[in-house]
């Protein structure tokens, strides 16, 4: 399991400069595992961990697979796209089908670059893309909850769920706040994610700041931090120029570049693992001579589900899940030497597995 990340922005914000730098980076990463471009504006790229490496090196496997992140580039959003304004109605049916939004925000001056607005000012423009959401759900479920009044009526269970749910978002959304502020209790979870609203999607903002900037961020970037943790989203300080110019360098050079800048790391890396966290993601891996391998599960998936990211057969056969934690696997040098220290261990069906988990799974076919 991967999962969709849906890239939004104004226009001129640097959007497509970020959606390129991460297709190219997608590309070059081709030759060292599977990848695909799907469509025009859908590129995967590896999520990023050095764990794997150091796994497939004490493993001595023959092939690295790191788990993947699909990125979408949504078209562009103008006031009014709840309307069908613009490129509206397109843009919001692809909100519909990604799992996070990463709303690209400008946060750079720039006199030769036009805001769509005339000003610069990155917490008004998120605030005209959360308001277009907000009023796309309160229409959908207006027209919703008439037409299941019906079954509601009739004492339908699952319609009159329904009803108490798209009710509380109304609520919320009629407060101006997105349907992401409804505390949704566990037993309702799966019926809430069912009302695909846009508005209850987890948002990372993405602040593009000027090359110099990169390291430090700026004053329009720690508004964009404040608002942020006052919604209790999360944010990520880039330049998609440097993003850009990385990505069409090779690994060593990018090294270097990033060094001089002052950067620990690329941009979109940071990008892709504050993705991660947004959504309760974690990773665990399978290791062996042919091939070392990561795998993608939401927080808190119990040992048959995640045998089943592999294959189906894996979580209906599922007999046990052999264990080894990564830091116990790296210490131990490997599966063996794991097991003769009494660090595997044989986990069942009730065990959570935890992020970094080396595991091997045993099934019946």
């Amino acid at each position: 399991m991967g999962f969709r990340m849906g890239i939004v922005g104004l226009p001129n914000v640097g959007k497509s400069t970020l959606f390129n730098a991460l297709t190219r980076t997608a590309a070059a990463q081709a030759a060292n595992f599977p990848f695909c471009t799907i469509e025009p504006n859908v590129g995967e790229v590896a999520v990023p961990d050095t764990r794997l490496y150091t796994l497939a090196g004490i493993a001595k496997s023959a092939n690295i697979i790191p788990t993947r992140m699909t990125f979408v580039d949504i078209a562009g959003l103008v006031k009014g796209a709840s309307k069908g304004e613009g490129l509206g109605n397109q843009f919001l049916a692809n909100i519909r089908e990604v799992d996070a939004i990463a709303h690209v925000l400008r946060c750079f001056e720039d006199e030769d670059v036009t805001h769509v607005d005339g000003r610069v000012d990155p917490v008004s423009d998120a605030e005209t893309i959360e308001t277009e959401l907000i009023i796309a759900d309160m229409e959908s479920l207006e027209k919703r909850l008439q037409n299941i009044s019906r079954k509601v009526r009739g004492g339908d269970k699952e319609a009159v769920q329904q009803e108490r749910l798209m009710k509380a978002a109304l609520a919320k959304l009629e407060e101006g706040q997105p349907a992401r502020m409804v505390e949704v209790e566990p037993d309702d979870r799966k019926a809430w994610n069912m009302l695909q609203l846009l508005s209850s999607k987890p948002v990372l903002y993405v602040c593009n700041v000027d090359e110099a900037e990169a390291a430090t961020g700026n004053a329009l970037s720690e508004k964009v931090a404040k608002m942020a943790d006052e919604q209790g989203n999360a944010h990520v300080v880039i330049s998609a120029k440097i993003e850009e110019e990385i990505s069409q360098l090779e690994a060593d050079e990018a090294e270097m570049f990033l060094s001089e800048l002052g950067l620990e790391e690329a941009g979109l890396d940071r990008l892709i693992k504050a993705g991660y966290d947004l959504l309760n993601l974690e990773t665990y891996f399978t290791v062996g001579p042919k091939e070392a391998r990561a795998w993608t599960i939401p927080r808190g998936t119990l040992a048959p589900q995640a045998a089943g990211v592999i294959h189906g057969d894996f979580e209906k056969g599922f007999i046990r899940a052999e264990t080894v934690a990564y830091d116990d696997f790296v210490a131990c040098q490997g599966e063996q030497g794991a097991k003769e220290a009494g660090k595997m261990r044989a986990e069942g069906k009730t065990y959570e597995v935890k992020d970094g988990d080396v595991l091997h799974f045993l099934f019946n076919t």
